[in-house]
């Protein structure tokens, strides 16, 4: 494989972990809200959302993404992360 496809394929990579990342993110967004989780938890979860959301939108070698990519991935898995210990501490039946 040359150099120009092993790139498309790590962009290819990036753009569907990405996907993947924002989609679960968002995902648990929506159940922070419905589940009245403290809003400081809430608010993380909405701002990598958000940055996530306009991420993907951008082409992935396009430089707010070089730049922005890595911290948005660590600030979504530590937004993730809080929201699991959190949803563990408090289950979601009879919530909604």
């Amino acid at each position: 494989m040359g150099k120009r496809e092993r790139a498309y394929v790590e962009a290819a990579d990036i753009e569907l972990d990405l996907s993947h990342l924002r989609r679960e993110t968002r995902t648990a967004l929506e159940l922070a809200v419905v589940t009245l989780a403290p809003g400081a938890l809430t608010e993380r979860l909405a701002a990598a959302a958000g940055l996530l959301e306009a991420l993907v939108e951008l082409p992935p070698d396009s430089p707010p993404v070089i730049a922005l990519v890595p911290k948005v991935v660590k600030r979504s898995k530590v937004a993730l992360e809080r929201w699991q210990k959190w949803r563990a501490k408090h289950p979601l039946e009879g919530k909604a």
